[in-house]
């Protein structure tokens, strides 16, 4: 089975500009790969799907605003899987 980081690149590749080559575990979304905030939407919709959950990207990005958080914490691509995971193995548990 893939991976959480293998199922999230291909997501991110398959709803941007952005070959799949080029996207790595240290990649920023953002700023690394260059993906707007509304292609972004689109990719969390397609990883909400694709894992059965629901991204809370509007309190993270609360999060981050408002320095409580860095936004290395949920927007590089392994940290992101990372995230993915916990929320998956939540609503599981």
């Amino acid at each position: 089975m893939a991976s959480s980081f293998d199922r999230i690149a291909d997501i991110i590749a398959e709803n941007s500009e952005v070959e799949r080559d080029n996207i790595l575990p240290d990649s920023h979304v953002i700023n690394d790969l260059g993906i707007d905030s509304l292609d972004f939407l689109d990719i969390v919709f397609a990883i909400d799907k694709a894992f059965g959950i629901k991204v809370p990207v509007e309190a993270w990005t609360q999060e981050v605003n408002a320095g409580n958080a860095p936004a290395e914490q949920y927007f590089v691509m392994k940290n992101l899987a990372a995230r993915i995971d916990e929320l998956v193995a939540a609503k599981a548990g």
